[in-house]
């Protein structure tokens, strides 16, 4: 199978150039310092649509005829993929229709509207979509833009690749979220074409992670079923010309757990300033866990940044109790006047701070005369929290996480 060349990437870069932002890099200390080598992140979350994906999106229609564009354009996608098509469309006035699976993110769906694309929310996963999407295709007769396979996505994604050889001096490690392997795939064709020493890292979530697989047996394999948070790179069967880039060109393909994932949107948030989605963050997820190895400097690429608010919300939530700075307690105090202020009192003078109490009189597991109480309360680390669950308990009140 043949691969990409670096020329079809410089050629992608010059047909994008005015359209893309060229997005920063910034040097992560906090990192830097956990990882032991430096840390550049690829903040792609400040690209036009919130993701990388415009980039491939706008190179692949800038390349089809008159009479392909007088079709219209299709494409399934969870969210960025929509976006980057509906965008690259309207700016090159093209029709476009946009399948995406019915729970897709709300913000991602609203954008894809406002970005001028007809959407048809469809079955419960990407492939349900990208079914119904191929069906479309053929009974209309428009042209499918693929969100990773096909060899002008791929050039259109690796202008990331040129911008972080230009940005970046003697970087020596680069890790990047791989889902279908668009990304990955066109990373790899720029980096390697100048830089060939570099370390190239993919990053999948633990819970949708087909390369390894596929890598294995030498072709593209289905996984039976996903479960993470990472709605972005979600995908459960890489493409044969991605599978041949990754195998060609890539190092290493590594995975990362949903709590390690919220782990590094809250890092990314609390430190870095930056929004990034669950995808986006793999990356910095497997520079946190320790499963990227390689010589520094290191870039790690920030692909998307198009997260619901609510999901952000139960992520930091999360993401605060895997580091222990968030608790939830379960305990029991008599029924009478005065039981939950002095056991509220005891947590204040831990400095533990009261988020939220829960009181309740009628749980079956409790005998007469006792109240079951559950505490929500910002920590300071998980010997803070054991600290406090042991003095809870000295002072005779059961204690249990949850």
């Amino acid at each position: 199978m043949e691969l990409v060349d670096v020329a079809a990437v410089e050629a992608a870069a010059g047909r994008i150039d005015g359209v893309i932002h060229h997005t920063p890099v910034q040097r992560s200390r906090a990192l830097s310092e956990r990882v032991g080598a430096e840390v550049w992140l690829k903040c792609e979350n400040l690209q036009r649509t919130g993701s990388f994906k415009l980039r491939g999106a706008y190179n692949r229609i800038a390349q089809l005829s008159p009479e392909e564009r007088a079709r219209g354009v299709v494409c399934a996608s969870a969210g960025n993929h929509a976006q980057g098509v509906a965008l690259a469309a309207t700016l090159q006035g093209v029709r476009s229709t946009v399948f995406m699976p019915v729970e897709a993110p709300l913000p991602k769906l609203d954008a894809t509207l406002a970005y001028g694309a007809e959407v048809r929310s469809v079955g419960e996963t990407f492939d349900d979509a990208l079914a119904a999407a191929h069906d479309f295709t053929a009974e209309h007769d428009a042209v499918f833009v693929h969100p990773f396979d096909h060899a002008d996505i791929i050039a259109g994604q690796g202008t990331l690749g040129l911008e972080i050889l230009e940005q970046v001096p003697h970087f020596a490690t680069v890790a990047v979220c791989l889902g279908g392997g668009g990304l990955l795939s066109g990373v790899a064709v720029a980096i390697r074409a100048h830089r060939p020493d570099v370390r190239l890292v993919g990053v999948q979530a633990a819970g949708c992670a087909s390369f390894a697989p596929s890598l294995a047996a030498g072709r593209p394999l289905t996984l039976p079923a996903t479960s993470t948070i990472a709605d972005g790179i979600a995908v459960k069967r890489p493409g044969e010309l991605t599978l041949a880039h990754v195998e060609a060109l890539v190092d290493e393909v590594v995975t990362v757990t949903d709590e390690q994932l919220a782990s590094a949107v809250v890092l990314l948030l609390e430190r870095a300033k930056l929004v990034v989605e669950p995808a986006g963050a793999a990356a910095v997820a497997a520079l946190l866990a320790g499963t990227v190895t390689g010589p520094g400097p290191i870039v790690a690429t920030l692909s998307g940044g198009n997260i619901d608010p609510l999901v952000l919300q139960h992520l930091v939530t999360g993401g605060l109790a895997s580091v222990g700075r968030y608790a939830t307690l379960r305990t029991r105090v008599t029924d009478a006047p005065g039981a939950l202020s002095r056991l509220l009192a005891l947590v204040a003078e831990q400095r533990a701070n009261v988020v939220g109490v829960a009181h309740h009189r009628l749980e079956h597991r409790l005998a007469l005369g006792q109240v079951e109480v559950v505490l929500e309360l910002e920590t300071r680390g998980h010997d803070h929290v054991e600290q406090l669950m042991a003095v809870i308990e000295q002072a005779g009140y059961p204690i249990q996480p949850i």
